[in-house]
């Protein structure tokens, strides 16, 4: 056997020998199938918006190897692009956020959401407006965003009180400026969003006291329900027709999306929260006149 092991170091490359197996590769940047079964593990954790790796050990284990191992990242950022899934933030706190790029078959469309939730369809403003608002409430100022610590809160009437008062100062100004005051409902824009939203009753009521989903706080309640189905707040109260929290996932969608013309066109109304999760309205001197297009609501695409 000695003999044996001299003559085979003593012959040429392996290379050399046509006959000579391929090695797998080996290193770092070598992939497996397991790394790439981790990897797809990991994206479909991420798309269930609920789970956090706090409440399931494989979940933490793959948040710290994607933290750890950057080739295994890029693995799992690859399969996640391949998704048409735009990837927030890989971290212990909001496990794998992700976000659903247009073309992507996760992606959300705002009219397909308010032809689920309403049967008229021009109630698709008073749709986005709902999730358009509470983003706002949420996250008022640029530096709520920026804090991974904070948490927003709202409640459903108070999201109802903040996009009335934002539809009087729209009123206001269209009086001012002696615009029409009564466009054609369908006609595109906040403009004709708000003129149907200050028309629309508050709650309405069945004859069980149930509020009318017609009504505005029944398409508030409508859109905060579809959000704490999506991982993106969390129900903490029944007064105030519903009072929520904001998760560390909904803070990364409004981060990523706070630069569209829509939100920063709201928040420039000046929206002043106050510690009851309901908010008041100080507008600003000088701002320009409003025009946000009709498909503007969070998280959906136009």
């Amino acid at each position: 056997m000695s003999e044996y092991r001299e003559a085979s170091d003593d012959a040429a490359h392996p290379a050399s020998y046509v006959g000579a197996p391929t090695a797998a590769p080996t290193g770092p940047s070598a992939v497996t199938p397991a790394d790439a079964t981790d990897a797809a593990r990991l994206v479909s954790f991420g798309l269930q918006p609920k789970l956090l790796p706090a409440r399931d050990a494989e979940y933490a284990e793959l948040i710290r190897r994607h933290r750890e191992d950057p080739p295994f990242a890029r693995l799992t950022d690859a399969v996640a692009a391949g998704l048409g899934l735009i990837v927030l933030e890989v971290s212990p706190r909001a496990g794998m956020a992700v976000a659903a790029a247009e073309e992507s078959v996760f992606a959300v469309r705002m009219g397909d959401y308010s032809r689920r939730a309403a049967s008229d369809s021009s109630d698709r403003f008073l749709h986005g407006l709902a999730h358009l608002a509470t983003a706002a409430m949420a996250f008022p100022r640029p530096e709520d965003l920026a804090d991974d610590g904070y948490i927003g809160r709202i409640t459903v009437n108070g999201v109802d009180g903040f996009v009335r008062q934002a539809c009087r100062r729209l009123e206001e100004r269209a009086d001012e400026q002696g615009e029409n005051t009564d466009p054609a409902s369908d006609a595109p824009g906040l403009e004709a969003a708000w003129r149907v939203y200050i028309r629309r009753s508050a709650t309405g009521a069945t004859k069980d006291a149930r509020r009318l989903a017609g009504s505005t706080t029944g398409i508030i309640g409508k859109a905060v329900a579809f959000l704490v189905d999506s991982g993106f707040l969390q129900r903490t109260g029944d007064d105030a027709g519903g009072t929520y929290r904001t998760t560390a996932r909904y803070q990364l969608q409004v981060r990523d999306m706070a630069g569209s013309a829509a939100m920063a066109e709201l928040l420039e109304l000046g929206v002043v929260p106050v510690a009851d999760a309901s908010a008041t309205l100080l507008a600003p001197d000088g701002t320009e006149d409003l025009d946000l297009v009709a498909d503007a609501g969070l998280p959906f695409h136009s």
